[in-house]
């Protein structure tokens, strides 16, 4: 049902996650009272959509970033030139986000929240899909609740959520290697609580996805097993959204609330340029941190 803020027209777009939010432009200008109204619905929704930002340029999501928290540029990936911090996705250079991930889990310090621009969108396909993580934990069994509290993951990038598929036939062999040598320049590998407490809300939300590898303390069949099945409750249709891109929209998302998937269904050029910001380190529900085990 559309609801009415103080400022703000906000249309839920699915059941349990994600909202379209009407009658705002963003800039770095934005009215306090408004940009304390779109935390406060990032909180509740996780994902806002904001469509006819057109007037938002390379330079302007950076600052309209930046009021979310201090731009973090990826680790491994160069920004886009003449950018500090914003990640170009390019389809047609092999970058490609087909499979669920919650953005930079390969490090201890992840970032709160990613702010995407539609730049060049096919006119089929090329959709992204979000899920709720909070209420993917609240459908586990109660058993499966109290085991996973209890685990720990081991992310890396070695595993390149970025150049998985040969989708697009435009994009060479040589793009997708090119890309992928460049995304594992450095190999990160951390362990991660597979639940975590949010920072803000204290809700509890399953911390997994495409970088997640292992379980610590178990095989790998065992982990793969284990992850798989966690998984499959994030996945559920019941707890995600999917979001056809217009060129000029601009997506915020509570990156440690979510993961995400783009969907590789064009061929077509797309291209989306990101900007994540602020970092947290995730605590489990006895308090205790991620941690870095190795970088090289």
């Amino acid at each position: 049902m559309t609801t009415q803020t103080n400022q703000l027209k906000v249309v839920p777009a699915a059941g349990r996650i994600g909202a379209e939010i009407q009658g705002v432009l963003l800039t770095k200008d934005l009215d306090l009272k408004v940009f304390q109204e779109i935390k406060q619905l990032l909180n509740e929704y996780k994902v806002l959509f904001f469509r006819g930002q057109q007037h938002i340029d390379d330079k302007s999501q950076e600052e309209f970033a930046a009021l979310l928290g201090k731009p973090y540029a990826h680790p491994t990936v160069p920004a886009k030139e003449n950018s500090s911090a914003i990640l170009e996705l390019d389809s047609l250079h092999g970058a490609k986000a087909n499979t669920w991930h919650t953005d930079v889990t390969f490090v201890p310090e992840v970032p709160k929240y990613s702010i995407l621009r539609g730049v060049t969108i096919p006119a089929t396909g090329g959709d992204t899909v979000w899920a709720n993580t909070n209420t993917a934990y609240q459908d586990l069994p109660e058993s499966l609740q109290k085991l996973a509290d209890q685990l720990w993951a081991i992310h890396t990038n070695e595993y390149d959520y970025a150049n998985l598929t040969n989708v697009n036939k435009i994009v060479t062999d040589e793009a997708r290697k090119k890309y992928r040598n460049v995304f594992e320049s450095t190999v990160y590998k951390t362990k991660h609580p597979v639940v975590h407490v949010h920072a803000e809300t204290g809700k509890k939300h399953l911390l997994l996805g495409g970088f997640a590898g292992a379980l610590e303390g178990y095989s790998r069949s065992e982990s793969e097993a284990l992850i798989n099945i966690l998984q499959s409750y994030v996945t559920r249709l019941e707890n995600t959204v999917r979001w056809k891109w217009n060129e000029g929209d601009l997506v915020i998302w509570d990156n440690l609330a979510t993961q995400h998937y783009a969907v590789a269904d064009y061929e077509e050029r797309r291209i989306v340029r990101r900007v994540t910001v602020g970092k947290e380190v995730p605590v489990n529900v006895k308090n205790k941190a991620s941690l870095l085990l190795s970088k090289k």
